[in-house]
């Protein structure tokens, strides 16, 4: 241990995480040397110019050839006889945002740069388990550095006000502060790309209960409405399933609005799962991965590494179904109003934050709201976060720094650094990456009651995932002999 004191369509790019994640990486996992412009660099950094990552309207529209669905093809590709996946090395809880951006032309859009559509996927790869949370735009948030908003906001003023990491740092941010979970990496998919992928695989199958009227449109062109019938599952390709899960109008027949457009745009992603992780795709998919990269790379952005989301794709293959919780913040965890945003009315949900923690919990853990779902030794748990740990002393007591670290590390903890700081009345914690085990080990030890002394600060640049910075109350608490 060391000492030291786009379009013009709302939530063009919907469906991320079955498209990105799974789809994406899983189809590139023989490539290799498109990393530059795949948005490598850690949150902060910002990508080369020349990828133009935010600059939607530069975007390259990926056409397949003669409007061909690459999954019809009868030229099949040769699928080896054995195939070995990478697998994934971390412990940790890994919390991925998917964004949609409305990417209008500027000159017709009142906010082009607005995010319709925030689903937070979290993926744990100790009991292989995961969960999906639908974010609705319109969500009164607290905003940083910019006060209370509409959540939507966020990328539009961070790519505005040209903030480091941007438009996806400040909704990473964002998104973080208001559910109470650190976020990890983000992925936005271009319009045109979602609809391209769901053809490749042949379409997607989903369960519909409503009588539907969908406006299709693909690469900027319209095409006939189509009805949708009750109640059954129903087949849907590229372009159908994007006005499927971009319904939201009281005169297609869909209802309950942005929630109810949610719950579509999850019924979607389970059948992108289905179709994408089933025995006989799988294969042929990454098989074709060569061909497949000039096509949608150029719609795809992301700060997840390459290697880490061939991995993570992998392991999304082997959670089954039913151990993926999902759920929307609904009407009924908020409450509806009204203000004025730039001179005009504006509809606005203001969160009720006791029921939206609630539905946190239930997706995100499963022993109150620090407690990721794996169930198990909570030490094992711990040390298999491999968290590093560092520890401040904030009392006016000599060496509580190194007297705690001592026990902590006799329970396993990776304490890796000892100091002190400015004082403190009660221990704080403070995660500075997704080490949730670990946290709440800590929480545990430390006898952490209140969620005011635990402070998330996402930041890739700190020597350690965890910081306690030790207050009055442990004075007492440390166990003699230390």
């Amino acid at each position: 241990m060391s000492k030291i004191n786009s379009y013009r369509f709302p939530f063009v790019q919907i469906i991320f995480w079955g498209v990105a994640l799974v789809v994406a990486v899983g189809l590139f996992i023989s490539i290799r040397a498109f990393t530059t412009c795949w948005r490598l660099t850690s949150l902060p950094g910002i990508s080369p110019n020349s990828c133009a990552s935010e600059n939607i309207n530069a975007l390259e529209t990926p056409v397949f050839a003669n409007n061909q669905d690459l999954a019809t093809s009868t030229e099949e590709p040769s699928v080896p006889e054995e195939i070995k996946y990478p697998t994934w090395d971390g412990g940790s809880r890994i919390n991925i945002l998917f964004v949609g951006l409305r990417g209008g032309d500027p000159a017709e859009e009142d906010c082009p740069f607005c995010t319709d559509t925030l689903i937070l996927l979290t993926v744990d790869p100790i009991t292989k388990t995961a969960g999906m949370l639908s974010i609705p735009r319109d969500m009164w948030v607290n905003i940083p550095g910019f006060g209370y908003s509409r959540i939507n906001t966020a990328w539009s003023l961070g790519r505005g006000s040209k903030l480091p990491g941007g438009g996806p740092t400040l909704t990473m941010k964002t998104v973080s502060y208001f559910i109470g979970v650190p976020i990890d990496y983000y992925v936005q998919v271009d319009f045109d790309t979602f609809i391209d992928v769901i053809n490749l695989i042949g379409g997607v199958d989903v369960y519909n209960d409503e009588k539907l009227i969908l406006d299709p449109v693909s690469h900027g062109k319209d095409f006939p409405k189509v009805k949708l019938t009750c109640c059954g599952v129903r087949h849907l390709n590229g372009r159908t399933a994007l006005a499927f899960a971009r319904c939201r109008h009281v005169e297609q027949g869909c209802k309950d609005g942005d929630v109810g457009r949610a719950k579509r745009q999850q019924k979607v992603i389970f059948g992108i799962r289905d179709k994408v992780l089933s025995p006989e795709n799988f294969p042929k998919l990454l098989a074709k991965a060569p061909k497949l990269y000039n096509t949608f790379s150029a719609g795809i952005h992301t700060n997840l590494s390459l290697d880490d989301a061939i991995k993570l794709a992998v392991m999304m293959r082997d959670i089954p179904k039913d151990h993926i919780r999902n759920a929307v913040i609904d009407n009924n965890m908020v409450i509806l109003d009204n203000v004025i945003l730039a001179g005009q009315n504006a509809s606005i949900m203001r969160p009720l934050p006791d029921k939206i923690r609630v539905l946190r919990d239930e997706i995100f853990t499963s022993s109150g709201p620090l407690g990721p779902i794996a169930q198990g030794d909570p030490v094992a748990l711990m040390q298999a976060d491999g968290a590093r740990v560092r520890v401040l002393n904030g009392t006016s007591t000599a060496q509580l720094d190194s007297r705690t670290g001592s026990y902590l590390s006799q329970q396993g903890v990776l304490v890796t650094e000892l100091g002190n700081s400015k004082a403190y009345s009660r221990t704080t914690i403070i995660l500075y990456s997704s080490k949730l085990y670990t946290l709440r080990f800590l929480v545990n030890t430390f006898g952490i009651t209140s969620s005011t002394q635990i402070l998330i600060k996402l930041d890739p640049t700190q020597t350690v995932d965890i910081e306690v910075r030790l207050g009055n109350d442990w004075t007492k608490n440390l166990p003699d002999g230390y």
